[in-house]
């Protein structure tokens, strides 16, 4: 399992409960896009539409930019692929408030192309301040050590 695209400031922001695999329903060239490794999570979501789940924001590049149909839209709304029951769950689990569903990564299962999403809690700044400080005190010690 290798890692085709990653979000990692969602690691940053947001404090991750659970996380879940799903499948992505993608055109031949998109999954030749992701591959090569020309796919953007930045600022994505998941959302409920009809009951069903969408990944919105994410952005995949042409493949081949200059053979590309007229009509491709590289941030269009993709649908994800899970059970009925993990549907149901993670719905509910939205509807509670400050909860919400975050894509983490995207990587190769075999030959299918998996996402994982998570249902996160976004952090204070005051918390966000807290990671930075640990890192960096961290950091200085490993520096320390070396030395």
């Amino acid at each position: 399992m290798s890692a085709l695209a990653e979000n990692r400031k969602a690691y940053f922001d947001y404090e991750i409960l659970e996380k879940f695999e799903a499948g992505l329903v993608l055109s031949g060239a998109e999954v030749k896009s992701i591959r090569g490794g020309r796919m953007n999570l930045a600022g994505s979501y998941v959302n409920f539409h009809n009951g069903e789940p969408h990944l919105i924001g994410a952005s995949i590049a042409p493949y081949q930019p200059k053979n590309q149909p007229s009509d491709y839209d590289p941030s269009r709304t993709r649908k994800l692929l899970l059970n009925k029951k993990e549907i149901d769950y993670i719905s509910g689990k939205t509807k509670q408030k400050g909860l919400t569903l975050v894509p983490l990564k995207v990587y190769n299962k075999g030959r299918r192309i998996k996402i994982e999403i998570g249902l996160v809690r976004g952090k204070k700044q005051y918390d966000k301040r807290a990671v930075i400080s640990k890192r960096e005190a961290a950091r200085k010690i490993e520096r320390e050590l070396k030395q």
